[in-house]
């Protein structure tokens, strides 16, 4: 009989979509979020370029976690945890609309 919440196989599972497509989808998200946090540089587009460059790097970092860390609810914290900031950040920056002019922002 099984005593864990998740069994053995199911956890198997997850963490292959945590290391897998996960991955890949987290990477692409936190992306594009670091092109809004990052500073513009010199020639101002260094927030452009180096999140480019830093994809594949993000995406080894995930999959290298969700296979070696032995605690999967860690691996979905900071995989999750990275999604919805970012997320979020790009959200803010597609519901933020300009202020017209003689418009009133409340």
């Amino acid at each position: 009989m099984e005593t864990s919440a998740m069994s053995a196989k199911m956890q198997r599972w997850v963490r292959i979509g945590f290391a897998g497509p996960g991955a890949v989808i987290v990477a692409l998200v936190v992306m594009a979020g670091m092109a809004l946090w990052l500073p513009g540089g010199a020639a101002g587009i260094d927030n452009l370029v180096l999140p480019l460059i830093l994809v594949p790097l993000i995406w080894a970092a995930l999959f290298f976690h969700a296979c070696l860390d032995g605690r999967l609810g860690r691996v979905a914290l900071v995989a999750i945890g990275l999604f919805v900031v970012h997320a979020g950040l790009v959200a803010q920056k597609f519901l933020d609309r300009p202020v017209a002019a003689g418009e009133v922002r409340t």
